[in-house]
């Protein structure tokens, strides 16, 4: 059992050791930005992967293997990350095959999000210093979440207002005409 944290040998890419609340959105965050500059950087040198599905080219196929190296890789570092947070609150890394239950999975991250953490030594070793730059993107994972949720849904309803708008506009004109 490690009694000490030791910065030096606590690799944050493995999943021994604990996680606080904001060592885990700040890790999220950074393998979320890192996947998806990898995933824009494929997408912009084979454009045609995601335009034309039916025939896939040679340089098509290398880029949605790369692809899937990537979604492979993210979802490795999500187990690592889980289990790591799991760990803070003296609970087995098993418990993180609950993020492949569907319904159950948004309960279980918003549990770890939000359960506070053991203070003291516990079977998984002593509390980990949260690194200030893991604090930083921690803080920014919580506020661009909610701005992202809020735009996701008030983005089409803005839409369909200025739709029903302009055929409301169109219907008055054609009776002004009358």
């Amino acid at each position: 059992m490690n009694t000490r944290f030791n910065p030096t040998t606590d690799s944050a890419l493995k999943a021994g050791g604990r996680f606080s609340r904001l060592s885990y959105l700040g890790w999220n965050m950074l393998m979320s930005f890192s996947v998806l500059s990898i995933i824009g950087l494929i997408a912009a040198f084979s454009p045609d992967l995601f335009t034309d599905s039916s025939t896939l080219t040679g340089s098509s196929m290398v880029a949605a293997a790369l692809i899937g190296i990537a979604y492979l890789a993210l979802l490795y570092f999500s187990f690592v990350f889980t289990i790591r947070r799991l760990h803070d609150r003296n609970h087995t890394g098993w418990l993180s095959l609950l993020i492949l239950v569907p319904a159950v999975n948004i309960i279980f991250m918003l549990y770890l999000i939000f359960a506070k953490g053991d203070d003291r030594t516990n079977q998984y070793g002593a509390p980990r210093t949260t690194q200030t730059w893991e604090k930083v993107l921690g803080w920014i994972y919580v506020l661009i979440f909610p701005i992202g949720v809020f735009a996701a849904i008030s983005i089409p309803a803005y839409q369909n207002y200025m739709q029903r708008a302009h055929l409301g506009q169109m219907e008055q004109s054609t009776h002004q005409a009358d």
